[in-house]
C-alpha cells in the first residue's frame, strides 16, 4: 500500500512538472495566439466569445469563478455583469497581461495557482466558469475538482465547462504534449458521479441542463470535438430516478439504452424513435406549412428522424434536443451516414425543462412522445411560448390518459416508466394556460391502436430476420411490449394525443 501510494504521488508530481513545462514554453509572449495555441486565435474568439457566453445562465450581480482565466478574454465580459469575478490561473505571465488588461474594472481578484490547490469557501459561488482547464489535469485530479466545486457553488449554482476531446484541436506546432483528449462521456461520467451530504433523504449532485458541440469549431474548423457543459447543483432525493444517480442516467441505462434505442428504430424504421416514423410524421409535419429557412425546435428529437424529415424536404435548420446521451450520440452517427451536416440540423444533449433560449428564437416548437417524462407541463409550455415568434407554431404528440381511475396493472406501469400523464383534453387547456390560442387537443387513440397493430404484425412476419439482427430476447421484448401498449390502449387507459397550438401575433 506505501509503495502505490508513493508510486501515485511520484506520477502526479511528475504529470504536473511536465504540464508546467508545456505551458512554460507556449505563454512566452502571453498572446491570444499562445494561449489558444492556434494561429487563427483572432478570428476563433470573434465568433467564438458571444457563443460561448450565450449558454451561461443569468450571472448579473453575482459571484463567478473563472478557472483558467488566461489572459483575460473571457474575464472582461463576466465582470461586465457579475458582482465579483475570481480570474485563477497558474501560469503568471497570463494572469499578469488579464491585470493589465482588465485590472482597472475594480471587481476582479486574481488568483496565481494551481487549480488542484485552490480552496474557496463553502457555498460561496454563483457560477463557476471553466475553460479548457481539465484536459491539463489527471482524471483523479478532475474527479477531485468536480467534489471540491459542488462545496463551493450554492444551491442552485452553475458549473459551466468546455474541453478539447477526443483531438488537439489549435493548430500550433508543440513538441511533447501532456493534454488529456478524454472523450465527452468521461467527463460526465465524472461529474455525475459526485455528491455532497445534505440531509437524511436527500444529497446535492449536479444536474445537467446542456451539452453539445460548439459551433464556431464545427463552423471553422470542421471540429465537432469542442465539446461544452452547463450543469447546475440540485438537491436529490435518493428515492428519485428509481435508484439512479440522475434522471438522464435512468434514461440512458434503462429505457433509452443503446440496445432499446437500436430496437425502438427497427420498429419504428430508420432514425425514427416515435410512434408511426415516417408515415405519422409526414402527416403531422405537414399541419405546420413549414417555410424555408425556418428554425425548428425538436424536443425530445431522439435519433434525428423528424429533424431530417424537416431538414430534408422544407429546407429548415433544426435544432435536436434530447436529455439521453445515447439517443444524441446515434443521432449525430445517423446523421454523418445521411449526409446532414450541422447547419441544418444541431444536436445538443440538454434537459427542455432546464435549456433557455432567447426569447423569439424559434418559429416551430415539435415534440413527439416525449413531454409524458415531464411533471410540470404548464412551465414547460410557457417556455415553448416564449421561444417562439409572435404567430409560431406548436406541434406535440404525446402518450396521455383517459381521465378518471385506472387499473392498478397502468398505475404500476406508468410508475415503473416515470410517467407523467395527462387526458388529451387536459393536455390541451394546459397548453391554452400557458397562452397558445387556436389550440387543438385530439384523441388519436384509435389511430395509435392500429399503427400499433401493424407494427407487431411486421414484426412477428419478419421474426426470423429480427432474431438474426438480434436476438430472440430482443423479438421477445418488443412483441410483448407492444402486445401489452396495445391492451391498454384498448382497455381504455392509455391514450394517444395530437396537440397543435399558436403563439398570438400580438
Amino acid at each position: 500500500m506505501v509503495n502505490n501510494c508513493a508510486l501515485a504521488t511520484k506520477m502526479v508530481k511528475e504529470g504536473r512538472s511536465a504540464m508546467t513545462e508545456y505551458w512554460q514554453e507556449h505563454s512566452k509572449d502571453a498572446s491570444i495566439e499562445e494561449m489558444m495555441l492556434d494561429s487563427s486565435a483572432a478570428e476563433l474568439t470573434k465568433e467564438e466569445t458571444p457563443e460561448i457566453l450565450s449558454y451561461l445562465p443569468d450571472y448579473r450581480g453575482k459571484a463567478v469563478l473563472e478557472l483558467g482565466a488566461g489572459i483575460g478574454r473571457f474575464t472582461s465580459e463576466l465582470a461586465k455583469k457579475a458582482k465579483k469575478v475570481i480570474a485563477v490561473d497558474f501560469m503568471e505571465s497570463f494572469l499578469k497581461k488579464n491585470q493589465e488588461e482588465n485590472g482597472h474594472m475594480g471587481n476582479i481578484e486574481y488568483i496565481a495557482i494551481d487549480v488542484t490547490k485552490l480552496e474557496q469557501p463553502e457555498e460561496s459561488l454563483d457560477l463557476i466558469f471553466s475553460n479548457w482547464l481539465l484536459m491539463y489535469l489527471d482524471d483523479t485530479e478532475v474527479q477531485a475538482l468536480f467534489q471540491k466545486q459542488l462545496s463551493w457553488l450554492k444551491p442552485g449554482g452553475y458549473l459551466f465547462l468546455r474541453e478539447s476531446c477526443r483531438q488537439q484541436s489549435g493548430n500550433k506546432k508543440r513538441g511533447a504534449n501532456p493534454t488529456h483528449y478524454r472523450d465527452p462521456e468521461k467527463y460526465e461520467a465524472f461529474y455525475s458521479s459526485v455528491t455532497q451530504p445534505c440531509d437524511s433523504d436527500n444529497v446535492y449532485g449536479y444536474d445537467l441542463v446542456v451539452s453539445k458541440s460548439v459551433d464556431t469549431y464545427r463552423k471553422l474548423k470542421n471540429n465537432q470535438d469542442q465539446v461544452l457543459w452547463l450543469v447546475e447543483k440540485v438537491k436529490k432525493d435518493k428515492a428519485t430516478n428509481q435508484g439512479y444517480k440522475s434522471f438522464q442516467e435512468f434514461l440512458d441505462s434503462k429505457q433509452y439504452s443503446s440496445r432499446s434505442i437500436l430496437l425502438y428504430e427497427r420498429i419504428f424504421g430508420y432514425t425514427f424513435v416515435s410512434t408511426g416514423g415516417v408515415e405519422t410524421t409526414k402527416e403531422f409535419v405537414q399541419l405546420l406549412n413549414l417555410k424555408a429557412g425556418q428554425k425548428v425546435l425538436d424536443v425530445g428529437g431522439g435519433i434525428g428522424g423528424g429533424a431530417f424529415y424537416m431538414s430534408k424536404n422544407f429546407d429548415v435548420k433544426v435544432t435536436s434536443v434530447d436529455l439521453s446521451s445515447n439517443m444524441t450520440q446515434i443521432g449525430l452517427q445517423r446523421a454523418k451516414e445521411a449526409g446532414i451536416g450541422s447547419d441544418q440540423v444541431q444536436f445538443e444533449i440538454a434537459d427542455a425543462t432546464k435549456r433557455e433560449y432567447p426569447d423569439e428564437s424559434f418559429d416551430v416548437v415539435y415534440s413527439r412522445d416525449t413531454i409524458l417524462h415531464i411533471a410540470d407541463k404548464l412551465a414547460l409550455f410557457e417556455k415553448f411560448y416564449s421561444f417562439l415568434r409572435p404567430g409560431g407554431k406548436l406541434l406535440i404528440s404525446d402518450y396521455c390518459c383517459s381521465p378518471g381511475d385506472h387499473s392498478e396493472k397502468f398505475k404500476v406501469y406508468v410508475k415503473q416508466r416515470g410517467y407523467i400523464l395527462l387526458s388529451p383534453e387536459a393536455y390541451g387547456k394546459t397548453l391554452e394556460q400557458a397562452g397558445f390560442v387556436n389550440v387543438r387537443a385530439e384523441d388519436r387513440s384509435k389511430q395509435f391502436a392500429d399503427i400499433l397493430k401493424l407494427e407487431i404484425f411486421k414484426t412477428e412476419t419478419s421474426k426470423a430476420e429480427f432474431i438474426a439482427d438480434f436476438d430472440e430476447e430482443g423479438y421477445n421484448s418488443i412483441v410483448n411490449g407492444w402486445k401489452e401498449k396495445l391492451n391498454r390502449v384498448e382497455m381504455g387507459d392509455q391514450r394517444w394525443g395530437l396537440f397543435y397550438a399558436e403563439k398570438p401575433w400580438n
